[in-house]
């Protein structure tokens, strides 16, 4: 008898817990970064997804600065690809993250960091999100 009445008790317990349950964390950094770094089509399109909400900000850079890590650990540098992604990343993010985009091109020293910078510069989208005042 005992036992049939904690049964409710547990479903109940059980259901309150997937309930409160905080957000999931997908993407993770490195699923991030492997989408960064494989740059195909359908990971633009999931970028750009990520990048529409601002829930996911973190995540996006997390994501970025394993990347940027990743190449800088290469053997073979890629710079021209790295400055491409840098060109796409500054046109396609919105205003309100480019400053943390030029923040992390500018965390590093590294070749990798300064061919991602050179692409994100070249895109003109930190001065197209915050223009220069006239005076």
């Amino acid at each position: 008898m005992r036992a049939s009445q904690d049964a409710p008790r547990a479903r109940k317990r059980r259901r309150e817990t997937y309930m409160n349950a905080g957000p999931a964390s997908f993407p993770d950094r490195d699923t991030v970064a492997e989408k960064l770094g494989a740059f195909a089509e359908a990971d633009q399109s999931f970028l750009r997804l990520l990048m529409e909400n601002p829930e996911q900000d973190e995540r996006l850079m997390d994501g970025l600065y394993r990347h940027l890590d990743i190449a800088s650990e290469a053997k073979f540098l890629n710079s021209l690809k790295l400055e491409a992604f840098g060109k796409w990343v500054g046109d396609a993010a919105p205003p309100r993250l480019q400053i943390r985009l030029m923040e992390a091109s500018k965390s590093s020293q590294h070749p990798a960091y300064a061919a991602f910078r050179k692409g994100l510069t070249a895109s003109g989208g930190l001065e197209k999100a915050y223009p220069q005042a006239k005076i």
